[in-house]
């Protein structure tokens, strides 16, 4: 007889790729994941896995089962939906993989408000690449994406969700922080540290920077970071120049430790999206969520920047 709990292990399993990170996400000990694999093998006599020092890769047959897993978990959360509805409540796991800085700040706020109106609902939001959240989504490994590309696909659909601002900022004592503003042409004899080749906002930036003549082979790329917080904080240290979201700069601006600075005609914005599958059947949840963060967009989009400019001023 097929455990549906055991089943959940194993596909949170093969999408996560070791087991102590399936613990975290499932909130349960790594002895607890491992024994509800064991109990699967043992079961069936098959091997799911195969273990390569902390991480996890499916075997031959985890890889045969899995999209059938999938099925019997898809299936089930259906069958849990529809006993719900007639009891007219909102429950069930809400999974959303997120690629933007931008995203994992504002989905905090997001997911309180939604949760203060259905308490039932378990919210999980995983931290992907933006190519990631596309391949999860049309493999059907996530339902919903937050990501700062508009995702052109025939079995996607996507709502802008939040205009995100990118920002230069500078040490404190650097020459340009005195001014506040400097000439965008001037950014070519600076040390500048920029996002990784897949980012969004490395994107943003390059794309503003050609109207000035200005391509990445020009700059001064003293260094290349994966996270927008540890660039905010190397600026922090004086080791150079950098575009940032807003919302990533706001701690460093409100303490003095960094300062923006105006590059005169260059303004750059980005819009992030949600996206989800076309034509697949969604849970309440997924629905209700869908529906919500259309409704808190333009309460969403004020709140932060109020916020923002609350802080700037401090």
């Amino acid at each position: 007889m097929i455990n549906l709990s055991e089943l959940r292990v194993f596909v949170t399993a093969a999408e996560e790729g070791n087991f102590s990170r399936t613990a975290e996400r499932l909130k349960l000990s790594q002895s607890a994941i491992s024994q509800n694999i064991q109990a699967i093998e043992r079961n069936y006599g098959i091997e799911l896995f195969v273990r390569r020092g902390r991480s996890v890769e499916l075997s031959e047959a985890g890889q045969a089962i899995l999209p059938l897993a999938r099925e019997v978990l898809n299936s089930s959360s259906k069958f849990e939906d529809a006993i719900q509805n007639v009891n007219k409540e909102i429950s069930g796991e809400l999974l959303i993989g997120c690629s933007t800085s931008s995203g994992r700040y504002i989905m905090p706020s997001l997911l309180s408000l939604f949760q203060k109106q259905f308490p039932l609902v378990k919210s999980c939001v995983k931290v992907l690449s933006r190519e990631k959240v596309l391949e999860q989504l049309l493999s059907e490994m996530i339902p919903l994406g937050i990501t700062s590309r508009n995702f052109e696909h025939h079995e996607l659909t996507s709502e802008p969700l939040f205009e995100d601002k990118v920002i230069l900022i500078a040490h404190s004592s650097h020459p340009w922080s005195m001014k506040g503003k400097a000439n965008p042409t001037e950014i070519v004899n600076q040390p500048i540290i920029m996002r990784e080749e897949s980012s969004g906002t490395r994107e943003t930036v390059l794309e503003g920077l050609k109207a000035y003549g200005i391509t990445l082979d020009r700059l001064n790329v003293v260094m290349e970071l994966g996270s927008a917080e540890a660039i905010e904080l190397a600026v922090e240290r004086g080791m150079g120049i950098a575009f940032v979201s807003e919302m990533i700069a706001a701690r460093g601006l409100s303490l003095g430790l960094v300062k923006r600075v105006d590059l005169d005609g260059l303004e750059l914005q980005r819009s992030v999206f949600m996206t989800k599958r076309l034509n697949y059947p969604s849970t309440r949840a997924q629905n209700k969520f869908w529906a919500f963060a259309k409704e808190q967009r333009q309460k969403l989009n004020t709140e932060i920047w109020n916020s923002l400019t609350t802080l700037g001023s401090v």
